[in-house]
């Protein structure tokens, strides 16, 4: 049998990497045979592919080798080809040709309609090439499923009959179900050949840093925490509005909408780390926990929290029906019942083709009483104070208030403070959203993922609305929204559009 070295110039490599990662306080991996299902698909090219080729290149990730698999009848080298223009094209992390090279050539390819067992022997070849690693200390299964919903179950048989269950993980895109009955349909026969332990069921948003962020901000410091409940808190906005369209996407949209694909997997998964209490350690089983507790503590989303919404021009888009009533927008009221949350509104709000493209998490703090200050002082003019967390890469966070305006007499005006992961020292350490998650899954971390228990408790909330949907109302293309949301929310107000910028660092 040939050495590694032979097929891999940069294993050799391997002990080093490993020392330099125990060196930097990184846990040391065992290597890994990445499985990429759907790996010619838009999710793969401007995401996946980009994010594992960072990985590879990183000091956080153990060695690895990549099979794809996609109905497309490719070869090996076609699909090297493709993997290079979208690392090229989508890649926020610029590969010299060493790097490029060495990625490129982790890289394998088996059309799916070659069946079970040449996906099978790809990997065992794989895992050959991994076993024979100086020091290996064994090697792990990722397959990762970046398929649409109803292709899940045809995905995991093959897994199942081509016998790589075992010692493996999988990873699983979102939406998952599209109701309770079908959540739980997906969820157990899933749970027939994996483990709970072995399903992670993945939701970008939560591997953002400034996601992960509010766990800091809440946790670590004795500022926040006490305030951090009914006594203080008024209301909560969690706002993702897209500039986006369907993007070639009508199929998938039209039997899902915008609940479907962004609230129950996104916004409360969002929502749950704004609400949960304190876990008893910072580990992914007692996060879980506290996540699934929101869940239960959450009252059912009725119709008349709801606005839902379709921009002008849906109807015509190819693949969208003539009398379409998907909802290309939605906005809702959302009340955790429970000793901290009682009585305080949470807001989400999200959509297509809308004014800006913004992910923000906006905390409104209730307002102190006036009565000291004078008439015209401008005390309350511009709202309440607010804690707003930017989900963007920058990873940003700001904090307004109330402050004097320099000068005579007692003129307030709103001020802010503002940080961004980008002015630190280790910005080059930030990961991509799905880099991040990839890499949990790999180290078996469930603390960014959703659970079996977690998905199933928001589509049994999600019922009365998925019964009963208000009508859509329609909304120009580049606003924010039908008018109608002003009255959901009313006498609050939404944050976006920002009155005030973010400022940006100075050079």
């Amino acid at each position: 049998m040939a050495s590694a070295e032979q097929h891999d110039p940069q294993s050799i490599a391997y002990p080093a990497r490993a020392r330099a990662r125990r060196a930097r306080g990184v846990e040391v991996l065992p290597p890994h045979v990445i499985v990429l299902f759907g790996a010619t698909g838009d999710l793969a090219k401007r995401k996946l592919l980009p994010g594992l080729a960072h990985l590879v290149q990183s000091s956080f990730t153990p060695e690895v080798r990549i099979i794809g698999t996609a109905m497309e009848d490719l070869d090996t080298d076609a699909f090297r080809t493709l993997a290079r223009d979208a690392v090229t094209r989508f890649g926020t992390h610029r590969l010299d040709d060493t790097g490029m090279g060495g990625f490129l050539e982790r890289l394998t390819y088996v059309p799916q309609g070659a069946g079970p067992e040449a996906l099978t022997a790809a990997v065992k070849d794989a895992e050959t090439l991994l076993g024979a690693l100086p020091d290996s200390p064994g090697v792990r299964r990722l397959h990762y499923l970046s398929v649409p919903p109803k292709a899940a179950q045809a995905v995991i048989g093959m897994l199942r009959d081509a016998d790589l269950v075992e010692n493996s993980r999988v990873v699983m895109e979102k939406p998952f179900g599209d109701d309770l009955a079908s959540a739980i349909t997906l969820n157990d026969f899933v749970h027939r050949y994996f483990t709970e332990s072995q399903v992670f069921r993945i939701d970008h948003f939560l591997g953002k840093e400034a996601a992960q962020n509010i766990l800091a901000f809440r946790f670590a410091n004795g500022l926040f925490e006490p305030i951090w409940n009914r006594n203080f808190i008024d209301h909560v906005q969690i706002d993702i509005p897209e500039t986006l369209g369907l993007d070639q996407r009508a199929d998938f949209y039209e039997a899902t909408g915008a609940y479907r694909d962004m609230v129950v997997t996104h916004l409360m998964q969002v929502m749950a780390f704004v609400a949960m209490e304190p876990p008893t350690a910072l580990e992914p089983r007692a996060i879980s926990e506290e996540k699934n507790k929101v869940f239960r503590s959450m009252l059912p989303v009725h119709p008349s929290d709801v606005v839902r919404g379709q921009y002008g021009g849906y109807r015509e888009e190819a693949g969208v029906a003539p009398d379409s009533d998907t909802e290309t927008f939605i906005a809702l009221k959302v009340g955790i019942d429970n000793w901290r949350w009682a009585g305080v509104p949470f807001y989400l709000r999200t959509g297509k083709k809308m004014a800006e493209g913004m992910r923000i998490i906006s905390i409104a703090f209730k307002e102190a009483p006036r009565t000291m200050f004078p008439a015209g002082s401008g005390v309350g003019s511009q709202g309440p104070d607010h804690l707003t967390f930017d989900l963007a890469d920058s990873s940003r966070v700001s904090l307004s208030f109330y402050g004097k305006r320099p000068g005579p007499g007692m003129r307030l005006e709103k001020l802010s403070m503002q940080f961004s992961t980008q002015e630190t020292e280790r910005a080059g350490d930030v990961l991509e959203a799905y880099e991040r998650l990839i890499l949990d899954a790999m180290r078996g971390d469930h603390t960014l993922f959703t659970t079996a228990e977690g998905i199933e408790s928001l589509w049994e909330r999600s019922a009365p609305l998925l019964e009963d949907p208000p009508p859509v109302k329609n909304y120009p293309p580049g606003t924010w929204g039908p008018n109608s949301i002003h009255q959901l929310i009313a006498p609050n107000a939404w944050r976006l559009p920002f009155e005030r910028a973010w400022r940006e660092k100075k050079a």
